[in-house]
């Protein structure tokens, strides 16, 4: 368990999904609890004993997917008796349920503390849970009570727009994330599949040929949710040992923000996420306008 908390009346617990760095976690006085990834026979603690580099290296030397194990009841009940103890309220916000176990754990650490303890489901992973974070910290800072936190975050996580241009499905096929004729229709030569989180779910929206064309899916997903709120938090984040490509969508959707904003949040996505999205993807998470739904 790592923290840097100072004295407050809520403290927030995160997982190390959100693609925080410890460093950040730090600076936001987060309590940041990381998954456990093994690769071949060792188990690191992401971001703590693996860096998000040093996994990508990793991973496009092995033939085996990494495993990912959830965040243990232990764990969790170790962050809230420590909040506990210093008089302070917890709320926890986790992975998607639909992914991780990880929730169901953090229940029963609230249910243990029986008070003062608030579990909030994402439904997003990597940059989508980050932006529920960083709204959280907002809140925090205003000084917002434990159940108003509990009520807002609830309600604008249903805003909260995650999409991805992947290089291949071939990873989410390995780790049984999508279903097989998914993977099919996202595996021919040259085509890159665009994928997006829905109520924690991971639905495939279409297939592109070339960055280009899958920059302009990217953007076209954007533009179709009412756009991008720059009043609300917002992040850009790749996978892989270079941004290239993340880059090229920058410089492909300028138009989206061209005068609100100059620069945006980018972060690498850890192991807990990367083990599926594979290396070369760029991710793209906003709070919208319209509420995130299935594309019809």
């Amino acid at each position: 368990m790592l923290q840097g908390v100072k004295n407050m009346a809520i403290e927030i617990i995160v997982d190390s999904g959100c693609d925080l760095t410890v460093q950040q976690a730090q600076q936001m006085n987060l309590i940041l609890l990381p998954f456990v990834v093994r690769i071949g026979n060792t188990d690191y603690l992401d971001r703590v004993s693996l860096s998000a580099e040093e996994f990508y290296e990793k991973l496009i030397e092995e033939t085996e997917l990494p495993k990912t194990s959830q965040i243990s009841p232990y764990a969790y009940q170790e962050a809230v008796n420590s909040v506990k103890q210093r008089g302070n309220q917890a709320l926890i916000i986790t992975i998607t349920s639909r992914l991780s176990g990880s929730h169901r754990n953090a229940l029963l650490a609230a249910q243990q503390a029986q008070k003062d303890v608030v579990v909030i489901d994402s439904l997003s992973a990597s940059i989508g849970e980050q932006l529920l974070v960083k709204r959280a910290c907002q809140l925090r800072d205003e000084g917002r009570t434990l159940l108003e936190m509990e009520t807002i975050l609830n309600d604008e996580k249903k805003y909260i727009h995650i999409i991805a241009l992947l290089d291949t499905l071939e990873y989410l096929k390995k780790g049984g994330r999508i279903s097989k004729a998914a993977s099919i229709a996202g595996s021919l030569l040259g085509i890159r599949p665009v994928i997006k989180a829905v109520g924690g779910q991971i639905e495939v929206i279409g297939k592109a040929r070339g960055s280009r064309s899958g920059n302009n899916l990217l953007i076209q997903e954007v533009v179709n949710s009412g756009g991008i709120r720059f009043d609300m938090p917002y992040a850009l984040a790749y996978s892989g040992l270079s941004d290239r490509r993340l880059q090229k969508y920058i410089a492909d959707s300028r138009p989206l923000y061209e005068g609100k904003t100059d620069s945006f949040p980018i972060s690498i996505c850890g192991s807990t996420i990367g083990t599926y999205a594979g290396p070369e993807a760029v991710i793209c998470a906003w709070f919208a306008n319209k509420p995130c739904t299935k594309n019809t």
